[in-house]
């Protein structure tokens, strides 16, 4: 299930209603205290994340109702779903879904004398109202069994509740419909099946910006207990052993005091028996730290390193939790990413944010007040928070180009990557290379890598703090293409786009982005691939040794996790015909390569991993390097150009 909305009512700064819209990657931007991290606490209350608690205090104090009320609303749903005991039914066939298709499921506090009772789970769908048919879900087996005798309903088995609410709704001529509130958790029967949805909902993942960053933090701390415990399983023979033997010792220990304790009480000795209280618990008895390789533990190394290491130490234990309740979907809600970050990390950051997001199932929201990170987001990503001068009201505002010129003002630069200068001064920045993606700045960058083993003057895409890349974000770039959104850095742009159609046949996509870039009055320059798109440059020995790498890995990490036990052979590198020019190689290549359980974001595997491996002799074999050529000195020569104006 995919989170599409956030509705938020009398939540601490949210008066009233406040609809959040949610997309893959979803950030949100605005001033300090504007209810940012709001968000991320109602969504956490929602899903029971163990960090997040209610209380009296986050009731509104402008409330508009008397309730506290914190609602998600949910799309791509599950083709099945089990409400009660085994039998598998669907959330459209339950009438559980709203006018939309979508499943709205919240969780409301009722308030008395600025007090919060006790919460319950309903879903807003469009359900029966009909009498006797307007609450089937809260009846038991045996009072829909009278039901369906006497509404004459044409059930199979009437032991199996679903079939019966079945049976009993197409037995009534006029459900009469209605969007009503249905409670889930309401006697032992809803309880039951508000646990059910509880089991299909995400899971959420919320990393804090305001923690300590050592290694005694709980995402570190709590990983490693893990693979302790795992560790202690694999040598439970032996332990066990040891515990006999200290057993055996010790109570021979003391046996020889309880007897000579009767040289002085022998009535007091007769009644002490020598017996253990509990077994050890082995994995108390470790505690992992990390060290750098110059053996500096973590928490005497700088807080942006620290924070990246509890970072990623966050994904794992999210990854594991996500994989142990076997549910596919996870929403990952990171809180100020850049914190302590320099400005090359921080957009490292952003773009392995942004490739996180394009995971099958998964969902990355950020908040940030940076102007440099917003900038490094599509604008249909971005949310503006504002508050409304003298009620104190929170709207949560889609990104725009009117949006964006609020940001602007509201942050005190345009958004973007850190290129605006102070007044009098020049821009760091020289020009902006512009592209589709996260994933084609990774190619570009090992392209540009490899085209420079041969010549080492040409521009460094990846150090030269002249050159900024910018990912326009795919269905959006029209939008920044037209309205110019970059025109206020005042530095000259190229644009890099793929050749491809969106139907086979039909002229390039970009071809009108790229003519409407070239006709501009400035410097910029724009430009179509001469192959289909980026990823043909990709030599498909570069595949092959991509492939190989990541499947003997995969091999290395199942022979750590059965202890050394393993016994698997080396993995065989797949064969890769010649990538052809004309050819779609991330849908084409991933089909080729699936028997080879290769990572499901194949795209972003093609730009990152399988690039590492471009070298120059193999751009030269893919007949690359004169167009390759061609981008390079253009950025080079507008980057002189403007430093010289």
């Amino acid at each position: 299930m995919r989170l599409k909305t956030l509705k938020i009512t009398n939540f601490r700064a949210y008066q009233g209603e406040v609809v959040v819209p949610i997309s893959n990657l979803t950030a949100f931007v605005g001033k300090n205290d504007a209810g940012k991290s709001t968000i991320f606490d109602a969504l956490g209350v929602f899903f029971e994340h163990e960090a997040c608690k209610i209380d009296g205090g986050d009731i509104c104090k402008r409330a508009t109702s008397a309730e506290v009320r914190i609602t998600c609303v949910f799309e791509d749903l599950p083709e099945f779903i089990v409400l009660d005991e085994t039998a598998r039914t669907t959330l459209q066939g339950e009438y559980l879904v709203n006018q939309d298709g979508d499943l709205e499921l919240a969780r409301v506090w009722p308030v008395t004398d600025g007090r919060l009772g006790k919460v319950k789970m309903v879903a807003i769908a469009s359900h029966p109202t009909a009498p006797q048919v307007d609450d089937l879900l809260s009846k038991k087996n045996n009072d829909l069994k009278a039901l369906a005798r006497t509404l004459g309903a044409n059930v199979q088995n009437l032991s199996v509740n679903v079939e019966l609410r079945r049976g009993i709704w197409a037995a009534t001529s006029d459900l009469q419909k209605q969007t009503v509130e249905i409670q889930l958790d309401k006697g032992d029967n809803q309880k039951a099946i508000s646990e059910q949805f509880t089991k299909v909902l995400p899971t959420f993942a919320l990393f804090r910006a305001d923690r300590p960053s050592t290694d005694d933090d709980s995402e570190v701390q709590d990983p490693m207990k893990l693979a302790i415990k795992e560790a202690m399983t694999l040598v439970q023979a032996e332990t066990a052993e040891i515990i006999e033997h200290v057993r055996a010792k010790a109570l021979e220990v003391a046996r020889r005091t309880v007897a000579k304790l009767k040289d002085f009480d022998p009535s007091l000795a007769s009644e002490l028996i020598p017996t253990f209280k509990a077994d050890p618990k082995w994995d108390s008895l470790f505690k992992l730290s990390l060290t750098g390789d110059d053996d500096i533990p973590v928490n005497k190394r700088g807080s942006g390193v620290r924070r990246l290491i509890l970072f990623s130490f966050f994904r794992a234990e999210a990854e594991r939790k996500r994989g142990a309740a076997g549910n596919p979907n996870i929403i990952y809600a990171v809180e100020e990413p850049e914190t302590a970050q320099h400005p090359e990390n921080q957009r490292k950051v952003m773009e392995a944010l942004g490739l996180l997001a394009e995971d099958d199932g998964c969902q990355v929201m950020l908040t940030t007040h940076t102007p440099a990170l917003a900038g490094l987001v599509p604008v249909a990503s971005l949310r503006y928070i504002t508050i409304e001068a003298g009620s104190c009201a929170r709207e949560v505002k889609l990104g725009t180009p009117i949006v964006l010129d609020e940001i602007a003002a509201a942050l005190g630069v345009f958004p973007g990557p850190n290129v605006v200068a102070t007044s009098g001064q020049s821009p760091l920045v020289k020009v902006l290379v512009c592209v589709e993606g996260p994933n084609d700045i990774n190619l570009f960058r090992h392209l540009n890598r490899a085209y420079r083993e041969a010549d080492a003057t040409a521009v460094d895409l990846s150090s030269d703090p002249t050159v900024a890349m910018i990912p326009l974000g795919g269905s959006t770039l029209v939008e920044w293409v037209t309205e110019q959104y970059l025109r206020g850095f005042g530095v000259p742009e190229v644009h890099i786009y793929d050749r491809d159609a969106k139907t086979p046949g039909d002229p390039p996509q970009y071809e009108d982005a790229v003519n409407q870039v070239n006709g501009r009055p400035d410097a910029s320059w724009a430009v179509l691939t001469r192959k289909l798109m980026a990823e043909c440059y990709l030599h498909h020995d570069a595949v092959a040794d991509a492939a190989l790498a990541f499947l003997e890995h995969e091999r290395e990490e199942r022979i750590v996790a059965s202890g050394g036990r393993a016994q698997l052979p080396a993995a065989a590198r797949p064969v890769v015909p010649v990538i052809g020019d004309e050819e779609n190689i991330a849908e084409t290549r991933k089909t080729m390569l699936a028997g080879h359980r290769l990572p499901k974001n194949f795209k972003a595997w093609l730009n990152s991993d399988a690039a590492t491996f471009m070298n120059h002799a193999r751009l030269v074999e893919r007949g690359a390097v004169d167009e390759l050529k061609t981008w390079f000195d253009k950025i080079a020569e507008l980057a002189s150009a403007s430093g010289a104006a």
